[in-house]
């Protein structure tokens, strides 16, 4: 990118809160470029040198604050959850009962954890052992690897977080320090409501076999199909003829994709689209209220993209003198800070869920009778495991916000709240009078966060989830090596993308109203924006990865992952029969790196524990010291 270009881009940010700071990094590319490129959007003077090491690190003082370090590894030591530590002192149950140890899950494998992150030395094996590859591949029915560096990526935003989180603690009149983070600990953050539900106390709701989207009409437009009503998919399947009984069977493992990473309906629907042209297909999603959106190939993003940056900054309102409720401290910086979080599914709940880890109080704004998906299946506990994975810990308050009594009780929350986060339809906020300009007359220092699907950059936009994004951004044919037809990943990529860029964009507005005498902050991120940011680079390449990129060989137990760096050599190698452990001691003795490839998510990191409900989870994705 020309200096110009970085400038504008850094313009069209908005407001910079590490004006006037300095960055020192090094370390390799892979794991320092996002953290770079993310804090010279924020202000910040990046320097980088080429230190040689295995480990990013980045060094952030200036304008006032003392000099914060950031570490990025490949793995290192996952340490623990304070939600798993809290079992162990006393944590009942929902029904009140004892809680169950929070002894580790999977760690019982063959392969020890210190052994396997060991091992862990770039993207492929990172994706190996955290499960990444595992869900992924479920549609294949085998592990597949993701052709972007969907772990380094994720592990450069958390590192920008631990470093904002720290400037906010001594803004604040706390103590800042040291934070550390890997890909691997940004792999199980990724399929952490994955593997919640793997470890629960029932079986899935939906069969967890191979199958789903995209389709192919009879012209050959590949696309993706979207509905969230049972009456859409219906008269959608209807309008096109399938056979009744496979809309029928179809529709529950389709609604449960999003959580099993799968949808084994019956082929009989792929030999119906196959039967109609893309217009019929068109015609029959507007008569239904279903919606499709035909794969975006990576030439033709480039050909569209507009270099917007992942998230906006845009200050409002007076200012006025905001006094810390409690005083922030290295391990917990937003200590005393309240967010309001009206959220549903994963992208705004897992940005408040990390500011919850940060310290900050989270209060979740669910309609009567609360959260539908508290029930969703599997449960621990009584508790939906895969809501405890983004949920646990938070507070709740029940309001109807289409009522002008429910909007008066929200209202009077924000008086007293830091931040505002929400991710609702486009327009809703406006129409309930629940936009920044509304709430800024109740708090004009509120951090006013948006994290929606498009960010109104994309005219005609189809419904703004994970999948539509993945197929209208080119996600699908980024992830996918040459000798693979496009398809957007089943894992839900850009929801947990997009809620790290979330957080991240709180962070950066809650510095920024330190910084600018107590004003109001208005933070908007998107689903597009982690979309361009895991496309950025197969955009400048202008092709796919090659074939067999990233994909795991057969053992005779399982699958090993080689190091991208490697993969060549590993494949002259015939593992079909040796044992997995074995196939990756063979390949060592010859100098190549190889990893197990775990066949459930998380497990053979050995780094879940339990919560008090019982249910897995994650390492807390930084460390602080």
């Amino acid at each position: 990118m020309t200096q110009a270009a970085s400038q504008d881009l850094t313009a069209r940010a908005g407001a910079r809160p590490l004006d006037a700071l300095r960055c020192d990094i090094g370390g390799p590319p892979e794991l320092t470029d996002v953290v770079a490129a993310h804090l010279r959007l924020l202000g910040a003077r990046t320097f980088r040198s080429d230190d040689g090491g295995d480990s990013g690190r980045a060094v952030l003082g200036g304008g006032g604050f003392g000099p914060l370090e950031a570490e990025v590894l490949w793995a290192g030591p996952v340490g623990a959850s304070r939600d798993a530590v809290a079992a162990h002192a006393g944590a009942v149950h929902v029904d009140g009962a004892p809680a169950a140890p929070a002894a580790p899950v999977g760690s019982g494998d063959p392969v020890g954890p210190g052994a396997v992150l060991g091992a862990v030395h770039d993207e492929a094996t990172a994706q190996a052992v955290t499960g990444v590859m595992a869900v992924h591949g479920r549609r294949d029915g085998s592990p597949r690897g993701l052709g972007v560096d969907y772990t380094a990526t994720a592990a450069g935003v958390l590192a920008v977080q631990g470093l904002l989180a720290g400037l906010v603690a001594e803004a604040r009149g706390g103590s800042a320090g040291r934070v550390t983070t890997s890909a691997v600990r940004a792999g199980l953050l990724a399929v952490s409501q994955y593997a919640a539900a793997a470890g629960a106390d029932e079986g899935e709701a939906a069969p967890l076999a191979p199958g789903g989207p995209p389709f192919t009409s009879a012209d050959g437009v590949v696309f993706e199909l979207e509905t969230l009503d049972p009456g859409a998919w219906a008269a959608f399947w209807r309008a096109l003829d399938a056979p009744a009984d496979a809309l029928r069977a179809g529709w529950r493992p389709f609604q449960f994709r999003y959580a099993t990473a799968c949808a084994p309906f019956p082929e009989a629907l792929h030999t119906t689209v196959r039967g109609a042209a893309w217009s019929r297909v068109q015609a029959a999603a507007a008569a239904s209220g279903a919606e499709v959106c035909a794969l975006r190939t990576l030439a033709e993003r480039a050909a569209e993209h507009d270099h917007a940056p992942p998230w906006t900054l845009t200050p409002y309102g007076p200012g006025g003198l905001v006094r810390p409720r409690q005083v922030p401290t290295a391990d917990r910086p937003l200590a005393g800070i309240t967010v309001l979080e009206a959220g549903r599914r994963i992208q705004a709940p897992l940005a408040a869920h990390l500011l919850r880890l940060l310290g900050a109080d989270v209060v979740r704004i669910e309609t009567p009778g609360g959260d539908p998906l508290r029930g969703m299946p599997p449960a621990c506990g009584g508790v939906s495991a895969r809501w405890l994975a983004l949920n646990r810990g938070k507070d709740a308050v029940e309001a109807d916000i289409k009522s002008p009594s429910g909007r008066r009780r929200l209202r009077g929350l924000v008086a007293d709240a830091d931040v505002f986060l929400h991710n609702w339809a486009p327009g809703k906020a406006a129409q309930l009078a629940l936009d920044a300009d509304d709430l800024a007359r109740v708090n004009p220092g509120l951090v006013y966060a948006y994290t929606s699907g498009w960010a109104g950059r994309i005219d005609g936009a189809p419904m703004g989830t994970d999948f539509m994004v993945q197929a209208r951004a080119a996600v699908g044919e980024a992830v996918r090596p040459a000798d693979e037809p496009p398809a957007p990943s089943l894992m839900t990529l850009l929801d947990v993308l997009g809620g790290l860029l979330g957080a991240e964009a709180v962070l950066a507005g809650l510095l920024l109203r330190e910084r600018a005498g107590g004003r109001g902050v208005r933070v908007d991120s998107s689903l597009l924006g982690a979309a361009d940011l895991l496309v950025g680079p197969a955009l400048a390449r202008g092709a796919r990865r090659p074939a067999g990129f990233r994909r795991p060989l057969r053992t005779a137990d399982g699958w090993v992952a080689p190091g991208d760096g490697c993969a060549g050599a590993v494949a002259a190698y015939d593992l079909g029969g040796l044992a997995s452990a074995d196939a990756v001691g063979l390949l060592a003795s010859h100098g190549l790196g190889a990893v197990v490839v775990a066949s459930e998510p998380g497990a053979p990191a050995g780094a879940l524990g339990r919560d008090g409900h019982g249910a897995p989870v994650v390492p807390d994705p930084w460390s602080f010291g």
